[in-house]
């Protein structure tokens, strides 16, 4: 089991990555082992990266649904958030995101989106390798 800046920085790196559903991973093993105060921290976390996969594969309308899902779920934790992440801009992102996803996804939309392009910063602040 990793530590929650385990989890947050393994799950940043991934998502930098461009391998978002291997960062819900991440993020579901933090929710189903971690304390119970925190596991719709986790959870909401792990619904975006996996809406963030189903948007990088086309899946235009699951994408956005779990987007949305998981911006209301890490509202619901509160602020602050533990260990720096930043709830409201990632909400932010996550909704943003679910709407030009939902456009890609109509016809003559654009398709697909770059997963390691659209990746969220969880902590606010420059990237922890430098870039």
């Amino acid at each position: 089991m990793r530590s929650p800046e385990e989890t947050v920085r393994e799950a940043q790196r991934l998502l930098d990555a461009g391998m978002p559903f291997h960062a819900h991973e991440v993020f579901e093993d933090a929710w189903k082992s971690g304390p119970d105060a925190e596991r719709e921290l986790w959870r909401g976390l792990a619904q975006m990266a996996v809406g963030l996969t189903h948007a990088a594969r086309g899946n235009a309308a699951g994408g956005a649904r779990l987007l949305r899902r998981g911006a209301a779920a890490v509202e619901a934790f509160g602020r602050p958030a533990p260990y720096g992440i930043g709830v409201g801009p990632l909400a932010g992102w996550a909704r943003e995101l679910a709407g030009r996803v939902e456009a890609a996804g109509r016809p003559g939309g654009g398709g697909v989106v770059d997963a390691a392009a659209e990746a969220p910063r969880l902590r606010p602040g420059p990237r922890e390798d430098g870039h």
